[in-house]
């Protein structure tokens, strides 16, 4: 039998602190009823100023690492995917490789923003694929966006939470990762940016006045891709696997916005027992969004031997991305 790449372990963190959407509403023009009809969100984790995305990273690896059966020891490589690293350099992975008191073995942050575990995962498989250096990468989307968002702008400020989501991808003959497709087009990169702060436009009195250090949107446009390219990555990767959503179980796309979820359900005919959100409860966390949920689908039984499971994730850049995965 040819050598396959499954996941052998999953785990998550989520900070302690809940913030609500009534809790934003004293702060901000805003309302419970607005948010929730605009987003389907009620609520999200927001970190403290000790939980740090390396540190909230760390957590969700170590729990992981506990689920796969195996210690730091066994780690080979540290990929992690964020959008708010807790500095520019070094990367956040090193940070992470440093806790986890991992070998002297490769790490590196990648960025793709909410699509960003996507890519990480397709790094993972083809690193595993094409070098007998490696049997254990893990792989971790981790975001502290509480820090990176306008709490004044109630645009913004109301869809985004924190949290880590951890994933163990390992050589074996089982519980395949069969395919993964992901894909860019620069061409909307001013659509979802957080403009201040890169070399581009160094820190200074001025960006600070104008709040450009945070995450600034273009709403609209940035639903409209959305919709296109989660459902154009869901008919791809379907096609090429030559698989139909009615061979799918689960469905577990990037939890962005309920809007969004609902009409790239409705125009790929995917049915809503067979979609899982936690939206609701944790609001956008970028690229943490899709392993949060993989590890949650897997601790409430949503997901049982056999299983094929879809991932879909859009995200700025724009990026997106999609796999498919045959569990154990």
């Amino acid at each position: 039998m040819s050598e396959a790449i499954y996941i052998s372990g999953t785990g998550s963190y989520l900070p302690e602190k809940i913030l609500t959407n009534q809790d934003i509403a004293k702060t901000v023009d805003t309302s419970n009823e607005w948010i929730v009809e605009r987003t389907g969100i009620e609520s999200r984790h927001i970190a403290s100023e000790a939980e740090t995305t390396s540190y909230m990273g760390f957590m969700a690896a170590r729990a992981a690492l506990a689920d796969a059966n195996l210690t730091s020891a066994d780690v080979d490589m540290v990929i992690l995917a964020t959008m708010a690293p807790d500095m520019i350099c070094p990367s956040t992975a090193c940070i992470v490789q440093k806790l986890l008191g991992c070998r002297p073995i490769p790490a590196m942050d990648v960025g793709a923003a909410c699509s960003g575990f996507m890519y990480i995962l397709e790094l993972a498989r083809n690193f595993l694929l094409g070098s007998k250096n490696y049997k254990n990468i893990l792989i971790i989307g981790s975001e502290k966006l509480s820090a990176m968002v306008d709490w004044e702008d109630r645009s913004t400020c109301v869809l985004f939470g924190d949290g880590a989501g951890a994933v163990i991808v390992s050589k074996g003959d089982h519980n395949g990762i069969l395919d993964v497709f992901i894909g860019a087009d620069g061409s909307g990169a001013n659509l979802l940016t957080i403009p201040a702060g890169g070399s581009a436009r160094p820190a200074s009195e001025g960006t600070i006045k104008a709040r450009n250090h945070y995450i600034k949107m273009d709403g609209r446009e940035v639903f409209r891709n959305a919709i296109k390219y989660m459902g154009e990555s869901i008919n791809i990767i379907l096609k090429r696997n030559d698989l139909t959503v009615d061979d799918v179980a689960l469905v577990i796309p990037h939890q962005a916005n309920m809007r969004i979820i609902n009409m790239v359900a409705e125009r790929a005919n995917i049915n809503r027992d067979r979609l899982f959100c936690n939206l609701n409860r944790r609001a956008n966390t970028s690229a943490a969004s899709i392993p949060i949920a993989l590890n949650e689908a897997i601790s409430s039984g949503k997901i049982k031997a056999g299983d094929l499971i879809l991932l879909v994730a859009f995200g700025a850049g724009m990026t997106w991305g999609a796999s498919i995965i045959k569990w154990k």
